[in-house]
């Protein structure tokens, strides 16, 4: 069958800004909140700047209870939460909230990771200057880490759109709800492979940008 786009367009251009627009906040509340808590694990685990036995296991703890539960199940289990939290459970924003804290827990992760790369030299000379903790974090934790931390966020990005293409489940809309309604569920493969291509097209598109960002970083 062939894509109509006088039919579907609309809602095709309407599900590419809610995609857009899952991703966006979901990267920018879940990347934002997942910085600082990759921070805190960094900051307070043993032998580090603020070493803190209980913060670091709690959150830890948090974190890991959180990372391995599948997105679909998460987002059924938090229904309640959801409810009570955002006033709904279908819906987009419905869908933002469990996806803003599975991002937030994943983020963290990542963060920690990258800083924990950092040459412990490179702190404790700055440790032994005065340097106080927010100025070791601003001045050379975030710069030194700069690399990965970008490359990371690229890819946190794609696991963004992975999960935003279950939206459908809450009737959340977006390219994946899209897909799956107009397309395989229609039996328009046409739909389908279009859909397919433009999130391609999104993902090379941050890939790149990505890549050429980290690169530029390494060479400030």
């Amino acid at each position: 069958m062939k894509f109509d786009f006088a039919t579907n367009g609309d809602v095709f251009v309407e599900a590419i800004f809610t995609t857009l627009y899952m991703v966006a906040v979901a990267l920018g509340v879940g990347g934002v909140i997942g910085l600082v808590f990759g921070l805190v694990l960094y900051l307070t685990r043993k032998g580090g700047l603020l070493q803190h036995g209980v913060v670091f296991n709690v959150l830890n703890v948090i974190i890991n209870f959180f990372r391995p539960i599948p997105f679909i199940i998460f987002v059924a289990a938090l229904g309640p939460l959801t409810l009570a939290v955002v006033g709904t459970s279908i819906g987009t924003n419905a869908f933002l909230f469990p996806m803003c804290i599975m991002v937030s827990m994943a983020t963290a992760r990542l963060v920690e990771q990258s800083l924990i790369s950092i040459d412990p030299g490179v702190v404790e000379a700055a440790r032994s200057m005065g340097a106080s903790t927010w100025r070791i974090v601003r001045t050379v934790l975030i710069p030194e880490a700069l690399a990965p931390l970008i490359l990371g966020y690229t890819f946190l990005f794609v696991a963004i759109v992975d999960m935003s293409a279950l939206a459908g489940i809450v009737a959340g809309g977006g390219l994946g709800a899209f897909a799956l309604s107009y397309g395989y569920q229609r039996f328009d493969w046409a739909i389908t492979w279009i859909t397919v291509l433009v999130i391609v097209v999104f993902v090379q598109i941050v890939q790149f940008f990505g890549n050429w960002l980290a690169r530029k970083s390494q060479h400030r």
